[in-house]
């Protein structure tokens, strides 16, 4: 098997890129392929899907003024290394910063990567397991980063481990790339690693393309849902990736015959440098809304945007339903309106 590519002259190598201008993105953002990403892409296809989210781009460089190194927050909500409090029954426990890939719209580029925030120093991972023992509030876990399952099992069974013991913890949910970006990575060690006795564990998987799920990370996905965990899906909604209804309905098929409930599709995040991914809210509604008449309900995702600031998330899918006062106007997914109740 290829090794990872991690630089521009590899880029360059593999026929992925020129390289031209892409040193300076370089400097400043993570590039990291995998094997498993690298053998997806169609160099033929100078609009490949799948290149579009890895292989870096001097659109990089170009920030808008509405950009922001911290897009939804995190740090503002940061009472201690490693700990995002937004919400009041869960946090973020964000063990790692690097990833076994480096999306070029990731919200976290600033901080995740060989120069990033690096991983917690054992004492840091001490300070944010007290903090979540302190808070009895806190009902959820939720190991983000960076990949949580860069990991190794012995790493990830001792944080489990570790969680176990705090009896008002009752789910843990891990945020991952890697059972379709470097699937032979799910093994039985690590499936067996991210459950803990009293804990129900969730595994939220990231992609954004039907393509990527290739037979291997097919196959992972049967070890971790045959293994017990339960399988939710993360996407982002990306111009030239799935910005179009027969894209997101493969796509979003695709994770449940793979036994992955379709949960969040996020609006892309006002990250540095990202302004080439992003589409108008008013057009990721329009998709949205087709899909309704297009695929089972088993398969629908939630729109959402993080609002700006550390505001948390708001479900930002188009509204099917108007008026007041007992008389409504309802939308259907063909874009028809009907009274309610019937004249």
């Amino acid at each position: 098997m290829s090794a990872a590519i991690k630089t521009v002259e590899a880029l360059v190598e593999a026929g992925l890129s020129n390289g031209r201008g892409l040193d300076a993105v370089a400097a400043r953002y993570a590039i990291g392929i995998t094997p498993a990403v690298t053998a997806l892409i169609d160099v033929a296809d100078p609009d490949d899907p799948i290149a579009r989210q890895f292989v870096p781009d001097a659109a990089e460089l170009v920030a808008t003024p509405e950009e922001r190194a911290d897009p939804i927050g995190d740090l503002s909500h940061s009472p201690v290394e490693g700990i995002v409090h937004r919400y009041p029954d869960r946090v973020l426990l964000k063990a790692v910063h690097v990833c076994p890939v480096y999306c070029r719209f990731c919200f976290r580029r600033e901080m995740v990567g060989p120069q990033g925030l690096g991983t917690l120093t054992a004492p840091e991972l001490d300070a944010a397991i007290a903090y979540i023992a302190d808070h009895a509030e806190i009902w959820e876990v939720i190991l983000t980063g960076g990949d949580p399952l860069v990991l190794s099992p012995r790493r990830l069974r001792d944080i489990m481990e570790r969680l176990a013991n705090i009896d008002h913890v009752k789910i843990v949910r891990f945020h991952t790339r890697v059972p379709v970006v470097e699937p032979e990575r799910v093994d039985g060690d690590m499936v067996a690693a991210l459950k803990a006795s009293g804990k129900t564990t969730y595994l939220a998987v990231h992609a954004n393309h039907p393509r990527e799920f290739t037979p291997e990370a097919r196959a992972a996905l049967a070890r971790l849902a045959d293994g017990g965990v339960a399988l939710v899906s993360q996407s982002v909604l990306l111009k030239g990736v799935n910005d179009d209804v027969e894209t997101l309905a493969d796509l979003m098929k695709a994770f449940v015959e793979n036994r992955v409930k379709p949960y969040y599709l996020h609006h892309p995040d006002l990250a540095p440098g990202t302004s080439h991914f992003r589409l108008g809210i008013e057009e990721g509604q329009q998709l949205v809304t087709a899909l309704r008449g297009r695929i089972s309900g088993l398969a629908q995702p939630t729109y959402v945007l993080d609002i700006p600031g550390g505001h948390g998330k708001a479900e930002i899918g188009a509204r099917a339903i108007s008026g007041g006062d007992g008389c409504f106007t309802v939308r259907d997914w063909q874009g028809g309106e009907h009274r309610y109740p019937p004249e």
